[in-house]
């Protein structure tokens, strides 16, 4: 039988009050308030708390804080990513950030969703979606992804955006919700 863990990280209803989600999550609160308090370190030290958390922590990422996730283990993100301050990751499923990609002040990754039937909502069941970000991607400040969403390899989000739907490679979209403002080349 499945655990809740497993549920949770592939997409299954699961309940979030299991014994060993509730200590993963505890893990990482006090994983936040020891990352956060090192803002004045350097970016070695800093990667160095990122990848005892963090499923994976590519060469040279740099996250300011503050920053904040749910669990950070179903987090990966490659080499060189920028995530600016105060960015948020609710990593209920796995967020994979490419190499090379760029997110500005305040963004928001949700792979967390939600039931649409409120007998089910109302039970406490969950289920999140994975959010795949390409390579080289610029996000501007304040934009949400949503869950299950997928932005591809060299894509621009506009700030303020909310992403909806899947981008394609090389696109440009802005606006909430996000639109295509540019097709890739």
């Amino acid at each position: 039988m499945a655990s809740e863990r497993d549920k949770m990280v592939s997409g299954e209803l699961y309940r979030p009050d299991d014994p060993e989600l509730l200590a993963l999550a505890a893990a990482a609160r006090a994983w936040m308030v020891r990352y956060n308090a090192a803002f004045g370190e350097d970016a070695t030290h800093r990667r160095a708390l990122l990848r005892e958390i963090l499923g994976a922590v590519g060469d040279k990422a740099v996250i300011r804080p503050p920053f904040f996730c749910d669990y950070g283990v179903n987090i990966r993100v490659g080499d060189g990513v920028f995530l600016n301050f105060d960015c948020c990751i609710l990593d209920i499923a796995p967020v994979t950030i490419g190499a090379g990609t760029q997110i500005g002040p305040a963004v928001q990754i949700y792979a967390a969703d939600h039931p649409r039937d409120a007998e089910t909502r109302a039970s406490g069941l969950e289920f999140g979606r994975p959010v795949t970000i390409g390579r080289n991607v610029w996000i501007g400040g304040n934009a949400t992804i949503l869950p299950g969403v997928t932005i591809g390899d060299d894509a621009v989000v506009g700030a303020g955006s909310v992403v909806t739907r899947d981008v394609p490679p090389g696109a440009t979209v802005g606006g909430n919700p996000a639109r295509l403002l540019r097709r890739g080349t």
